[in-house]
């Protein structure tokens, strides 16, 4: 029974958690030997005041990022004002 555990800071709607957990469930079972109703996909949802990368918690980057000129730090995409693709959200665990 494969169960994959994922961890990310708080955020995301409840409709972007249902398509992750979706989209998970989906790639297992096309890639491993197993029937669907084994397939477990947990999310686990941190505060952002709760996750630090080098010591700065999310939300101090969040904090961050509201008073410079870009958006998010890691991604130049974010520049335009939108927000970059979350793959590409190194900031955003």
């Amino acid at each position: 029974m494969p169960q994959i555990d994922i961890t990310l800071a708080e955020g995301r709607t409840p409709g972007q958690l249902r398509e992750l957990m979706h989209e998970v469930h989906a790639a297992v079972l096309r890639t491993v030997d197993t029937r669907p109703e084994y397939i477990r996909v947990v999310v686990r949802e941190v505060p952002r005041t709760h996750w630090a990368t080098g010591d700065v918690s999310v939300a101090e980057m969040d904090a961050t990022s509201r008073t410079s000129p870009t958006t998010d730090r890691h991604d130049s995409s974010a520049a335009d004002g939108q927000r970059p693709h979350p793959a590409h959200q190194e900031q955003q665990p």
